[in-house]
């Protein structure tokens, strides 16, 4: 059970004396129906709605979250990512089978970059003005629990059978808990298993990227190709762009090609080290593309899409529509695998023949856990940083748009409007890191 606020006041500060000290504006999502059937009746039509001033979106002042233990710091934001599933968020598409793991209203938020402006009093082997970046999971060890449940104990913190329970109100991740508050504000607290050392040698730009980045390490190390194999990329947003890098980064040397829509997406592929950069979008043509570079036929039917015989060993789907996820499934090769990285909120229209027809293995994938690299255990978010101190991927040039958070309104509306701005990752910056 969730310990109330009272019960652990004896680790921070009251409510009272927190608004006293000075709150920080921050960007909230709050569990407001009405709001919520108004903006999802207009919001596909008018986007804006999604974040006007009858939206279930906020710009308020909030008090600093108090520390659940001693063991938590301050971490003062120097960028908060705006990542697709905060837009699904805000936009509504996400599906309402996360809502018992949210509490509200929340701090939006999770993937970042700060440094530490507070320590609590039981926290070791981090110092105040240190950069880090937080891994945003709320799992058993953040919670206060020593005896780990079956997920975590076996390295899956992304799975974990307590994200409602312990020290904080339920939350799977940061930016998505009541308690914690998120990066889209100028500070939000963190347990200090959940900080990563960012070295020198990282600038804040790659760094801001470690959490997508450890998103598709953690697709790839739980799903890696043989050398051999032929792997499509569906999608080159920042999570297809990453699955790119991170592939790359661990060393595959799979033959690797990447469907893009945009130019500017095009060009970021290829620096990346695609092999093969397709822009031919979806259905027929896409189908005819991926044959001619892997062999096989496009076949129509006396009604319906076309089929496909042939196609990639590894489909990596990193956009999340049902379109493409009825693309990867007929773009699979018979006996393979398609793994479900893009954010998909109730697919509809996908026909499912291929996966008996093919025996085509399909598989879902979450945020992040603990990995086995180079035969030890390492955090994904560990993992993401060390690749990018070693040089083994560099992310900057994703960052495309930075925004201060009061012009929030003109940030997401740039962002949901990737093509016509040329928008690979854009974050909220807060210069003076406080």
């Amino acid at each position: 059970m969730r310990v109330p606020h009272n019960r652990i006041s004896e680790y921070t500060d009251s409510w009272s004396e927190v608004w006293r000290q000075g709150g920080v504006k921050a960007l909230q999502f709050f569990d407001d129906v009405p709001r919520y059937a108004l903006t999802k009746a207009i919001g596909s039509l008018r986007p804006a709605a999604c974040w006007g001033s009858l939206s279930c979106v906020r710009y308020v002042d909030v008090p600093e979250p108090p520390y659940p233990s001693p063991e938590w710091v301050r971490v003062h934001t120097r960028y908060g990512g705006i990542c697709g599933s905060d837009i699904g968020l805000i936009r509504l598409h996400s599906s309402t089978s996360s809502a018992p793991f949210t509490s509200f209203p929340f701090t939006i938020g999770h993937e970042n970059v700060g440094r530490i402006g507070e320590l609590g009093s039981a926290v070791s082997g981090f110092t105040v003005g240190q950069r880090v970046v937080v891994d945003p999971l709320l799992h058993c060890r953040v919670r206060g629990f020593r005896d780990l449940c079956p997920a975590c104990a076996r390295g899956d913190q992304n799975l974990c059978h307590r994200f409602r329970e312990g020290t904080l109100s339920p939350g799977m991740l940061t930016g998505f808990c009541h308690d914690t508050g998120g990066s889209w504000s100028r500070s939000f607290i963190a347990h200090q298993s959940q900080l990563v050392p960012v070295p020198d040698s990282v600038s804040d730009e790659n760094a801001v990227l470690a959490e997508p980045f450890a998103v598709a390490l953690h697709a790839v190390l739980r799903n890696r190709p043989k050398d051999s194999d032929t792997v499509l990329i569906l999608g080159a947003g920042v999570v297809g762009l990453c699955t790119l890098a991170a592939l790359r980064a661990v060393g595959s040397k799979a033959r690797i090609i990447v469907t893009a829509r945009h130019d500017f997406q095009q060009e970021a592929a290829r620096r990346l080290g695609a092999d093969t950069v397709l822009g031919s979008g979806s259905g027929a043509a896409l189908y005819h593309d991926i044959v001619e570079q892997t062999g096989g036929d496009v076949l129509k039917p006396i009604i319906g899409k076309h089929v496909v015989r042939g196609g990639a060993d590894i489909v990596y789907e990193c956009v999340g529509s049902s379109q493409t996820i009825d693309d990867g499934l007929r773009l699979t090769a018979a006996g393979g695998t398609m793994i479900l990285v893009g954010l998909a909120a109730a697919p509809r229209g996908i026909d499912w023949s291929p996966i008996w027809m093919n025996e085509v293995e399909v598989r879902g994938t979450f945020c992040y856990a603990t990995e086995q690299f180079e035969d030890k255990p390492i955090t994904t978010m560990e993992l993401a940083v060390r690749l990018l101190a070693e040089g083994k991927a560099d992310l900057t040039s994703l960052l495309t748009h930075q925004f201060a958070l009061d012009d929030f309104r003109h940030a997401l509306q740039t962002v949901t409007s990737k093509g016509r701005n040329d928008v690979i990752k854009g974050v909220f910056t807060f210069p003076d890191g406080r």
